[in-house]
């Protein structure tokens, strides 16, 4: 961003220009994804959108990002209290939630545009929190002292599948699938059940 907002306007201005960037790329992908239209659709001046957003490029940015924090939101959520079937399908609910409240933004994020260098980084500041949840939730259920890279490894993995799962069911359309969801819950049990007894 070129300046970050202070007070409560400012946000809310950079609030309804990202809200509005993320409907028109969702809706119109990269091709049709203009500084204009967002200015337009979220009521406010080019000038305004250009004084937190120098260009396209930066608007994408900020509209990844919020994406990241809401894939964050769903991992965040302790693991403690629930059983590890409880926990499983809590996180598959909330990330298919995640990607089902805008499939045609998430689409176009996946495969037309190219994500700035420092989101694709596999040791950014993202990368290191995300994979830290899933860690954490299995270090939870073992129950026990394991190698802190064990554990890391599996949260590594079960983020793979979590995310590859998804992702491919969002390119083909089928996030709503209750036998996809089903069956998604039942691989991570089986991972999760083995790496727990271990």
């Amino acid at each position: 961003m070129r300046k970050q907002p202070r007070q409560a306007r400012s946000r809310t201005t950079v609030d309804a220009i990202v809200q509005a960037g993320a409907r028109i790329l969702g809706q119109r992908g990269w091709a049709g994804f203009t500084t204009n239209a967002v200015a337009q659709a979220a009521g406010v001046s080019i000038g305004s959108l250009y004084q937190y957003f120098p260009d396209k490029h930066a608007l994408i940015d900020a509209i990844r990002r919020q994406h990241l924090d809401d894939c964050l939101s769903a991992v965040r959520k302790p693991a403690s209290g629930k059983s590890l079937r409880q926990y499983v399908e809590a996180l598959v609910d909330d990330m298919i939630a995640v990607h089902a409240e805008n499939p045609g933004l998430h689409q176009v994020l996946l495969d037309e545009v190219l994500a700035a260098e420092g989101l694709r980084d596999p040791h950014s500041a993202f990368e290191k929190a995300y994979l830290g949840f899933h860690a954490s939730a299995i270090t939870h259920y073992r129950g026990k002292k394991t190698a802190a890279t064990a554990d890391a490894l599996a949260g590594t993995l079960v983020s793979d599948i979590l995310d590859g799962v998804i992702h491919n069911a969002l390119r083909r359309g089928e996030l709503a699938s209750a036998a996809l969801r089903a069956e998604l819950v039942r691989i991570l049990m089986l991972y999760l059940t083995d790496v727990t007894r271990r």
